[in-house]
């Protein structure tokens, strides 16, 4: 084996044991990498490679980075999703004995990340622990470690609702079994694009039993038991920040599956992946970091409880009543950190004193808002006012220990202020003053001895000296002076009086700053006494400013209040999509109405390309979920139920890091919604079926509706070119048809987004493509096209709209038939259509060709 010098053969050791991560080797002011960690590494950071002799035979691939500027080249590597250890000399190199000794101090990971560079303010940084208990039961538990935060869940329906959980939220990294199987495993990294790290189901330290007093489910133990276990293994620190663990009730929330939250952009868009565009964008009117995520999370997870969503919109109502008090409070709120994430640092030993003064220029803003709070004539809002808590004991220890001004590090002194504690103003004393003091002690020397040219002076060597003139020395007293140097024309003195000054003043400053740093971490250790109350106090005002951001938004774009019904019925009058409303500007928006209730269940909408059907499926269910997160909406009245679930399929993007085409996405969204729809709950259906043949797709189209009228009973919104689908109106009782208005002038088609009863009279295909400049001949030729397809349609189906569309029934199968019955006939007669669903129709329909392949 290689011999390499002990200083590698200690990296090496130390690597070993974090496989999975850079390893950031402290020499000196540098952090050093080698090998293969060293040639990744300055790939990914875009930094010269070198190398080292390390003893063996070839020389050590090395790169590295400064200690002083390593935080944006860890924010780098962490962004990319990958995990960074810090190695730390944990021995003084004076007294070391041979190598000196080193260790991991942090793992710092997606998940992990403290620092408030590598963090964005308005989104919070979530860790998963994910453990698993069988087939479909799982628990999910989840911590944003800059804030404290934790929540988990329960999920008994499998590993498809697994992922749409994980995809609910900004998780950047999720801690499993090794045993989870490696399908899941890579479903999780392809699905989700997420770190994977890996965890052991350990038993829950005494310690942290308060935390999770009040949860009764074993599996949400288990799975917190494992995140506490990999946080201490990683961080090697205290905890004491983190909050206790709330359940998540799924049951309780507007379920929202991965395609529905991706289809609706509810936080950020489906192309671009920006915030601009999707509706948290519209409703981010917040002040403070705080409210930016708590507002995030109002849209993870919307309401199903009545009266919880009523108060919200009493706060959203009473807020807005008032718009000068209002504004008064937001000014107030502006001057209010991140009070969460200053918990977290302080917890975590990384806080500084700026940290400090924002925690206390926030604290001084609590009586302010208290104060507007309470003029207010909406009693939930006096209410608040009484319940905030100023924490005036933490504010005036703050107010008495801090500088005004205090740097960023804590080492170098100017921290605490004058008179907290009486050691430092001595030191500070001497350090500021010493000049002068030396000055008066050469004046008393002067008086006392009669020699005018007596001076005292400094140098490096000596320190401070008396100086005297060789025709003077007669005149110094005996055994008060002891002789230093000796010159050619004076002698150099040194008294007791003069050495205890020099003491004092030449080690004020060092003691002065060490001193400051004791006592800034007393301070630390006092104000993380304070962490529930400062935690609570930050919830509370999160909350305030994302009611005061409904209210402005509201305000502003003329937002009604919702009413709540427990009827079904869905009434919205004048509504508008809440996003393209915001993007037109001054642009006057289209609004529509919409109604449905128990006679009117399903909308079959039809319309040409661009005419505005996707917006107006869109807006009906950003209004309900505007709705059920207690904002007020965009319509001149709106009057909804309670849905319980959202399904959408809209946009036909082919999944290809899945591999699946653009119509197994649609049927698998379509399976996903038949499968767990309620008759509470919203489908929106966008052009189902188009991803195949005509006749396929208007054969699934229709058997797609027929069993959510029939079987499920959900209020559906269903868009669709096939016209021949129109008809089921007749057959379905509770669907209705609507179309999006359209008129032709001057060859040219003009889309007035206006839905309106009934179905269109065209699709008007061929002038969208002359709307997008197709060459002239093209568009021409198509129409000639057009004209021969609709000439001999009637001549080419001899059978009724309803049996053509009735696809797996064919009239042909009751025809005369040879006596002898094929295999494929015995298995079309036996096959009942009504019971199935349209991905099991598919199914026997593969089968069936299969079976008439054989026979052939």
């Amino acid at each position: 084996m290689t011999k390499y010098t002990p200083m590698i053969e200690q990296y090496l050791k130390i690597k070993a044991q974090h496989k999975d991560s850079f390893l950031f080797f402290r020499l000196g002011d540098f952090y050093e990498l080698f090998f293969d960690d060293a040639v990744k590494a300055a790939r990914e950071l875009e930094i010269t490679l070198t190398s080292r002799d390390g003893g063996g035979k070839e020389r050590i691939p090395m790169c590295g980075v400064p200690h002083h500027s390593a935080t944006n080249y860890i924010k780098n590597l962490v962004e990319k999703g990958y995990k960074v250890a810090i190695c730390e000399q944990v021995e003084d190199p004076k007294e070391a004995k041979g190598v000196v000794k080193r260790e991991v101090v942090q793992l710092i990971t997606p998940g992990t990340v403290m620092d408030g560079v590598m963090l964005d303010e308005k989104e919070n940084n979530y860790l998963a622990s994910l453990a698993n208990f069988d087939e479909d039961t799982y628990s999910i538990v989840y911590i944003d470690l800059s804030t404290g935060e934790t929540s988990g869940a329960l999920v008994t329906t499998g590993w498809a609702q697994v992922l749409n959980e994980l995809y609910n939220r900004p998780v950047k990294e999720v801690i499993i079994s090794p045993q989870l199987p490696e399908l899941k495993r890579q479903s999780l990294i392809d699905r989700l694009n997420i770190t994977i790290s890996y965890g052991e189901q350990t038993e829950l330290k005494a310690s942290y039993d308060h935390l999770v007093e009040r949860i009764d489910s074993k599996q949400i133990i288990t799975g917190f038991s494992q995140l506490i276990s990999y946080l201490e293994m990683t961080q090697k620190r205290a905890l004491d920040h983190i909050k206790p663990l709330k359940v998540i009730e799924l049951h309780q929330y507007l379920g929202l599956d991965m395609y529905s939250k991706r289809n609706l952009e509810l936080t950020e868009t489906i192309i671009k992946k920006t915030k601009k565009g999707s509706l948290l964008w519209v409703l981010d009117q917040t002040v403070t970091a705080m409210g930016a995520r708590k507002l995030k999370s109002f849209l993870e997870r919307p309401l199903l409880n009545q009266s919880a969503i009523e108060k919200r919109y009493q706060f959203v109502d009473g807020l807005m009543a008032d718009y000068i008090q209002r504004e008064e409070l937001r000014e107030h709120l502006k001057s209010i950190y991140d009070l969460e994430r200053l918990c977290g640092r302080v917890a975590f030993g990384n806080v500084n004193a700026r940290d400090l003064l924002q925690l206390k220029i926030s604290l001084t803003k609590v009586p302010a808002i208290k104060e507007v709070l309470a003029k207010f004539s909406e009693i939930e809002i006096v209410n608040l006012s009484q319940a905030l808590d100023p924490i005036t004991d933490l504010k005036l220890l703050l107010e008495k220990s801090l500088a005004d001004d205090p740097p960023l590090t804590i080492k170098e002194g100017n921290i605490i202020r004058d008179g907290f504690n009486e050691e430092l103003d001595k030191y500070r004393d001497a350090s500021r003053n010493g000049k002068q003091w030396i000055a008066e002690l050469e004046n008393q020397e002067k008086e006392a001895t009669g020699i005018k040219s007596l001076k005292i002076g400094y140098n490096r060597i000596f320190g401070y000296y008396i100086e005297v003139t060789k025709a003077n020395l007669h005149l110094l007293p005996e055994g008060k002076y002891e002789r230093k140097q000796t010159l050619s024309n004076a002698e150099r003195f040194i008294t007791p009086e003069l050495k205890e000054k020099e003491n004092l003043i030449l080690s004020a400053e060092e003691k002065s700053i060490e001193l400051e740093y004791q006592l800034f971490l007393k301070l630390r250790e006092q104000v993380l006494e304070y962490i529930p109350r400062l935690q609570k106090l930050a919830d509370q005002i999160s909350q305030l400013d994302v009611f005061q951001s409904f209210a402005t938004i509201s305000e502003q774009q003329g937002y009604c209040r919702p009413q709540l019904t427990t009827d079904g019925k869905v009434e919205i009058i004048k509504g508008r999509h809440p996003v393209v409303e915001k993007v037109m500007n001054d642009t006057t928006y289209v609004p529509n109405d919409v109604y449905l209730d128990q006679d009117n269940q399903i909308l079959l909408i039809t319309g040409p390309n661009m005419s505005g059907k996707s917006t107006y499926m869109r807006q009906v269910a950003l209004i309900v979920i505007m709705a059920q997160i207690g904002c007020f909406v965009p319509a001149d009245k709106a009057v909804l139920p309670i849905f319980d679930k959202i399904f959408t399929r809209i946009g036909a993007s082919d999944d290809l890091v899945g591999g699946q085409s653009t119509f197994m996405v649609e049927m698998l969204e379509a399976k996903h919604a038949l499968t767990y729809a309620t008759k509470n709950s919203l489908i929106l259906l966008d052009e189902i079926g188009r991803g195949t043949s005509t006749y396929d797709g208007m054969a699934i189209a229709q058997a797609i509706m027929e069993y959510v009228h029939d079987h499920i009973g959900a209020k559906t919104l269903f868009s669709t070119h096939y016209h021949e689908l129109t008809s089921l109106s007749e057959q379905l009782t509770r669907l209705k048809n609507v179309h999006v208005r359209a008129e032709e002038f001057e060859g040219r088609v003009v889309f007035l987004h206006q839905i309106r009863k009934g179905p269109a009279d065209k699709s008007y295909g061929i002038h969208v493509a002359k709307l997008a400049e197709l060459p002239d001949v093209l568009i021409e030729r198509a129409n000639v096209i057009l004209e021969q397809l609709e000439q001999n349609k009637q001549s080419e189906i001899n059978t009724s709209q309803s049996d053509q569309l009735s696809f797996f029934v064919n009239e042909a199968v009751e025809q005369e038939r040879p006596i002898e019955q094929s295999a494929v006939e015995k298995k079309l007669k036996s096959i009942n259509i009504m019971e199935l669903t349209p991905i099991e129709a598919l199914n026997e329909l593969y089968r069936l060709q299969q079976l008439l392949n054989k026979e052939d």
